[in-house]
């Protein structure tokens, strides 16, 4: 919406296809970034291989550490039919980063968390699976991996904290009787998709009819100088109180002040708190909101 709002575009139905794409693409950095310890482990192999084969190999050479090049979840995300499918389907991988997976396993080895699960004396799949989830929580804060995911596509850079919360989530629900890792679905369900369309289309159709009510409720402040990625958040919000009736309002108001946090200005959340509640009375009391269904008594 912002791209469609700023660049003046007129075409509604190619900006729709673009925001579906960008889904599209943030489930692919799901895969993406789910293969990277299994990228990592690999190298760690090749090196152990490279070492036994010196001339003069030490004791640490020939009998090295494989706890993370055979670490249970790693090998389970290797064998997983479903993630190789998608690499493959869509180009995926990371045969282009070699400087990427150098520098990436250097930081790992000096790591704590490493050293601390390598010397440990707990071998188990959950000590394994714990480890994984704070190599992908270490990699929330990877200026490396953002650079290298930058060149890989720029529609990914901005996925990656959710992307990264749905890989954990992932983690915590593999057990080791699985004989296959259960990704999560691009959409929790049909409804998704059309969700998706219907709040894009609305804000766009409805935009500047939703502007004269938040003039309205910004009677203090010059319209112009709001952040313009503030006003569109409430227009946003807006249009998903007035279109969705089974949404509880709580839930809308929550999601888009937790947006305005990762999207604007670090004031933001404040004031469009504010903004909206003092939309959803006026909006109420005109009988724009009705909400009807389970959960909104």
């Amino acid at each position: 919406m912002f791209a469609h709002i700023q660049s003046g575009a007129d075409n509604m139905i190619a900006s729709e296809k673009n925001l579906m794409t960008s889904v599209d693409k943030a489930y692919d950095l799901y895969f993406q970034l789910l293969t990277l310890p299994v990228e990592l482990a690999e190298y760690a192999r090749e090196r152990q291989e490279l070492a036994r084969q010196k001339r003069l190999p030490t004791y640490e050479d020939l009998n090295p550490n494989t706890r993370f090049v055979d670490n249970a979840v790693i090998r389970m995300i290797a064998g997983s039919d479903s993630i190789n499918d998608r690499i493959a389907a869509r180009k995926l991988g990371w045969k282009k980063c070699s400087d990427l997976i150098r520098s990436l396993y250097a930081q790992l080895c000096e790591s704590d968390y490493y050293k601390e699960y390598m010397q440990s004396a707990e071998t188990s799949f959950d000590n394994d699976r714990r480890f994984l989830m704070k190599f992908f929580e270490a990699m929330q804060e990877c200026d490396a991996l953002d650079e290298a995911l930058e060149e890989l596509s720029v529609m990914w850079l901005d996925d990656v904290p959710f992307v990264i919360v749905m890989i954990l989530r992932t983690l915590e629900n593999t057990r080791q009787s699985h004989t296959e890792l259960k990704v999560a679905a691009e959409f929790k369900s049909d409804e998704d998709p059309a969700f998706v369309r219907t709040l894009f289309e609305h804000t766009l159709v409805n935009y500047n009819a939703y502007q004269t009510h938040i003039e309205k409720y910004t009677a203090n402040w010059d319209i112009e100088r709001i952040v313009f990625m503030d006003n569109l958040i409430i227009a946003t919000a807006i249009a998903e109180l007035v279109s969705f009736p089974s949404i509880p309002i709580k839930v809308t108001l929550d999601e888009f002040i937790e947006i305005s946090k990762y999207y604007s200005t670090p004031g933001s959340s404040t004031f469009i708190n504010g903004i909206l509640d003092k939309a959803v009375e006026s909006l109420t009391a005109e009988g724009l909101i009705k909400k009807a269904g389970r959960g909104l008594i």
